[in-house]
């Protein structure tokens, strides 16, 4: 009876953590599915705006925004537009706009929608299968019409961006 359990313990001490580092598997939280013995750099212009409305504070969130969540979710190494990285994304922001969404019972507009657009173009310089050209990419928020667009733009502006770089970093890196 001693043996086994000798036995029972020795398995127990050896044999299963050897069996439990074996096995591995393997989560990618973010979504992307990058190939880092291929892809280590990648480049993004700066977006400038083109649109009709300009906003210039839009330009410097868009830009800082789509940086980061590249930093932020993949291991590429951030160069500059002017090497050759290995991924490369430029773009315009081309639309900053508001409609009126919403027409109240006494006429007046009491909805007010926001729009953002950007043009992007994608280059994979380690698989040009997965290149785009002029893609859009877009997000809008409404308030009411009751409120200023200088009250509630940054705060509009800060969630469409967000939405619009992830649409971004799904389109090029996740390969969904």
């Amino acid at each position: 009876m001693d043996w086994i359990k000798k036995v029972a313990r020795v398995t127990m001490y050896f044999v299963l953590p050897v069996i439990v580092l074996a096995c591995s598997v393997s989560y990618k939280f973010n979504g992307s599915s990058i190939n880092y013995d291929k892809v280590k750099t990648i480049s993004i212009a700066d977006f400038p705006i083109k649109s009709d409305y300009v906003y210039a504070p839009l330009a410097t969130r868009f830009n800082e925004d789509l940086k980061d969540i590249f930093i932020r979710q993949t291991r590429l190494k951030l160069v500059k537009p002017s090497q050759n990285a290995d991924l490369q994304i430029e773009g315009e922001i081309t639309g900053y706009n508001q409609y009126n969404q919403a027409v109240a019972a006494d006429g007046y507009s009491s909805e007010t929608k926001l729009t953002i657009t950007v043009n992007v173009r994608f280059v994979n310089n380690t698989n040009h299968a997965e290149d785009f050209d002029n893609q859009q990419f877009s997000a809008f928020r409404t308030y009411t019409s009751t409120q200023l667009l200088t009250a509630v733009q940054d705060g509009l502006i800060a969630e469409m961006t967000k939405e619009i770089t992830d649409q971004i970093f799904n389109a090029t890196v996740a390969n969904w």
